[in-house]
């Protein structure tokens, strides 16, 4: 398993890289304001979706039944499970994806701004739902061959394949832009081009492991049936983040211009974390638990579940810490450049504080759900998904109401309370503390139905574990302070300034913290014993 983190987890390291220089590329190219609004709108639906559909419920369906296949039936067995999939995949998402190209202007006027209206970005963002729609078959298949790879401990490829997007993305915004009209459609073209070329760079993987096939419908096919009965509680379970991004998005619409962009590009810093260690940690727990579960092996299902939640702990907290007190100098350093302002890396700031106070349930709840999907068990990550879902939205009216309140000057206040949301920028703060509070309801609730099933035993030393892990991140979260203290004002200072003292902080804060683990005895050879 530290072997396919390695190799996924270096893999997402670069597809990472790849997608903060793309949204380098967009923000300095386009700024943070109505027209990136626009296309941050049409990229999230059908990002969404294919999160939803793709990496969400229907990788979390695949993988336990394929690794089932694999090691008990032929590979004839197997490579017909992949091509009726495939066949009826694509069957079910060319009606998606019909649909909500017809639906466009209905969702471009849902998700703008009715209170405070741009003139001309509802027309734009139908236009670019009209091109990053189709991206969602794609990448979906895309997900199917990733799975069958994953299953056959080949991460490295799948996960370097967003690359390919973030290329095109990057392509779009310096050069690209020059032969559409208005500039921002050319955006549009990569994510479709994107989604082909990431499909088209799976098949030789496929072919050399004789997986490669022709599709086929196949939704009385019985295997196709477990998998499609298995991914529909999924959908709501292991896409609670997803949809209550999408609904943030919904309120984000409302408020100041350039919100939308400010949370997009906050959650860029998450992601690095999240899809380099924790993601990658998910997927390579999830084939590893159904092994184990198909072996009735409860020992090393608990082993390996241990030891994905003390890994995980590890390099979340710290990561947690770490972008909650370096919030303005990473976003002022890496983003605030040409069209991108002071203001604008205050306010992506806000979000990235906000929304980092949530990393750790973000990454331990993608620890925890292979545990149920391991067992095929996709119905009680459904229910906390929905209570989630549903505290999720409560937070948001909550968090919104009490900011108005208490933070909102009385002279802001004189158009009513949708004007003053539409024109005072910050409310998006409040979006990202509520997907946070309702991601660790989601994890409580997992890890107690998780406990109740009897599946896990938790291992010795996690007293001691959660001990030293403390004491380090007090000691880390010092320094920063401390060097910040010191430090120069970020938003202000020079280029060249930021990126030696960020490069101080980050460093410095990163030999703190592990100094302090290893002071306090923490070794390498700990997470080989469990």
């Amino acid at each position: 398993m530290a072997r396919g983190i390695a190799a996924f987890g270096s893999m997402t390291l670069i597809s990472r890289v790849f997608g903060l220089l793309r949204d380098i590329a967009v923000n300095t190219q386009f700024g943070a304001n109505a027209v990136t609004d626009a296309f941050w709108v049409a990229f999230r639906i059908p990002n969404f979706m294919r999160r939803l559909f793709a990496e969400g419920s229907f990788s979390t369906a695949f993988v336990p039944v394929f690794t089932e296949i694999k090691e008990k039936r032929t590979h004839a067995d197997l490579k017909e499970l992949v091509a009726r999939t495939a066949g009826t995949l694509s069957a079910v998402l060319m009606i998606v994806t019909a649909l909500g190209m017809l639906c466009a202007p209905w969702l471009a006027t849902l998700f703008s701004n009715t209170e405070q209206p741009v003139p001309g970005q509802v027309a734009l963002i139908t236009q670019l739902l009209y091109l990053t729609f189709p991206f969602l078959l794609f990448v979906s298949l895309t997900a199917l061959a990733a799975g069958a790879l994953n299953s056959y401990q080949r991460f490295g490829l799948p996960a370097f394949a967003p690359v390919i997007l973030n290329l095109c993305m990057i392509a779009a915004a310096l050069w690209g832009k020059r032969y559409t009209d208005p500039q921002i459609l050319a955006l549009g073209w990569a994510v479709m081009a994107g989604g082909i070329l990431q499909l088209l760079f799976q098949f030789p993987a496929l072919a050399k492991l004789d997986l490669l096939a022709i599709p086929k419908i196949g939704f009385t096919h019985p295997d196709v049936k477990r998998v499609m009965t298995l991914m529909v509680p999924t959908l709501v379970g292991s896409s609670v983040a997803q949809i209550n991004l999408l609904f943030d998005t919904f309120i984000a619409a409302k408020l100041a211009s350039g919100s939308q962009s400010w949370l997009s590009t906050a959650d860029r810093f998450l992601e690095l974390p999240l899809g380099v260690f924790g993601i990658a940690l998910g997927t390579v727990i999830l084939p590893a638990l159904s092994r184990h579960h198909v072996n009735a092996d409860r020992h090393a299902f608990s082993k390996s579940l241990d030891w994905g939640l003390r890994s995980t702990l590890i390099i979340i907290l710290p990561a947690m810490l770490g972008l909650m007190l370096l919030s303005l100098p990473l976003v002022s350093t890496v983003f605030q450049h040409n069209k991108f302002d002071e203001a604008a890396a205050r306010m992506t700031a806000l979000s990235v504080f906000g929304l980092s106070f949530g990393l750790p349930a973000f990454a331990l709840v993608k620890t925890v759900l292979p545990a149920f999907y391991a067992r095929q068990d996709t119905r009680t990550p459904m229910r906390a998904g929905l209570v989630a879902l549903v505290a999720n939205m409560v937070f948001n009216v909550a968090l919104l109401a009490l900011l108005y309140v208490v933070w909102a000057p009385e002279s802001a206040k004189t158009g009513g309370i949708m004007a003053t949301f539409a024109n005072l920028p910050g409310f998006h703060f409040a979006l990202g503390i509520a997907s946070a509070l309702s991601s660790y309801l989601n994890l409580a609730l997992l890890c107690w139905w998780l406990k109740k099933a009897g599946v896990y035993d938790a291992q010795p030393g996690w007293a001691r574990f959660v001990k030293r892990l403390l004491i380090a991140n007090v000691a880390m979260a010092l320094f920063l302070l401390v060097g910040q203290y010191f430090g120069p004002d970020f938003p202000k200072a020079g280029l060249w300034t930021r990126m030696v003292w960020l490069l101080g902080l980050v460093g410095g804060g990163a030999a703190t913290y592990f100094g302090a683990m290893y002071a306090l005895g923490f070794r390498l050879r700990d997470f080989r014993e469990h």
